[in-house]
């Protein structure tokens, strides 16, 4: 769970590399919808939105502000049995820092099965580093950037994008 809300900045910046052309995009943690929209507003249709959400009230007032969007109201952790999709990006809100490495191990192999070659995966976090550890990293063959730090949102707050090595850009 987020210290506050996030502000427009992080939303901006983690969104910053998606466009059209990333479609379908697969959206991990998406809270009260605020990556979401500007995602939308990037260029991806709501149609082309698969939002993991494990909460129910937040599961259903994503259905309810995106009605077209496919909301799938389960553990992140299960996406490698449940979400059978190859998108163009991954936008997560996870707190990863939060969570025990075997559980962050599971999300990001999760993801990435779903992931096109070449297509990255978004981390937002309030960490002041890369929230998936280097050991995780190291063993799916993963670089972490950090795209940069927004100190406008109250707590300073990072994205990281997250590749395989071979596919780095």
């Amino acid at each position: 769970m987020a210290i506050a809300p996030s502000s427009a900045a992080p939303a901006d910046l983690i969104t910053s590399e998606i466009s059209a052309a990333n479609a379908p995009v697969l959206e991990l943690g998406p809270g009260t919808g605020v990556f979401t929209h500007r995602l939308i507003e990037r260029g991806i249709t709501e149609s082309q939105l698969i939002l993991v959400e494990s909460g129910d009230a937040f599961a259903y007032r994503l259905s309810r502000t995106f009605p077209k969007t496919t909301v799938l109201r389960m553990d992140a952790g299960r996406l490698r049995i449940a979400a059978p999709v190859k998108a163009g990006a991954v936008i997560s809100g996870l707190p990863l820092l939060s969570m025990p490495p075997s559980t962050v191990m599971r999300i990001m192999r999760g993801a990435f099965a779903n992931l096109r070659d070449a297509a990255a995966f978004y981390q937002f976090t309030y960490g002041y580093r890369c929230p998936v550890p280097p050991a995780i990293l190291a063993r799916l063959a993963l670089r972490a950037t950090s795209l940069r730090r927004v100190f406008s949102n109250p707590p300073p707050a990072s994205v990281y994008r997250i590749e395989h090595i071979a596919h780095a850009r």
